[in-house]
């Protein structure tokens, strides 16, 4: 039995990059409520998804359109960590502090620096959290990157 050979994924550009942050945003406005009714810890405040769609939000917002990778990486860390809300959003921008950070000098983006931005983004946001727990965001960063 022979297998075809596929032809490799064609790796992202900023603007790329760009759109699937801006699709993830979008996609995370639909979940909102659904986040917010599953939050119980570490106190059911019902504010998870909120925070969480208010930071990606503001990070996206102000990323100007014709950009490289880098470019985009360093932009939306940037307005992540500005723009962050709750313990959820801080989390979510130490993700993407760790996503980005892999590729903040690459001009393009494919499997492999995709695949190493999840690694490293699971990895940054469980570092920043003083005792990390099992059922939260850092249980779907990590489950994600070992996808």
């Amino acid at each position: 039995m022979t297998t075809a050979l596929q032809p490799p994924l064609p790796a992202w550009e900023g603007g790329h990059l760009l759109q699937a942050l801006r699709a993830a945003e979008h996609w995370l406005d639909q979940q909102v409520p659904t986040i917010n009714a599953l939050n119980v810890f570490p106190v059911p405040d019902g504010d998870t998804g909120t925070n969480m769609h208010l930071t990606l939000a503001a990070a996206v917002r102000n990323v100007p359109e014709s950009v490289s990778c880098a470019a985009v990486a360093a932009k939306v860390y940037e307005e992540a960590l500005r723009g962050s809300r709750g313990n959820s959003g801080v989390i979510l921008s130490q993700i993407l502090r760790g996503f980005t950070d892999t590729i903040r000098t690459a001009d393009e983006v494919g499997v492999a620096e995709f695949t190493r931005g999840l690694r490293a983004a699971s990895d940054a946001a469980t570092a920043a959290v003083m005792h990390p727990v099992d059922g939260t965001i850092l249980t779907v960063a990590r489950d994600s990157a070992a996808a």
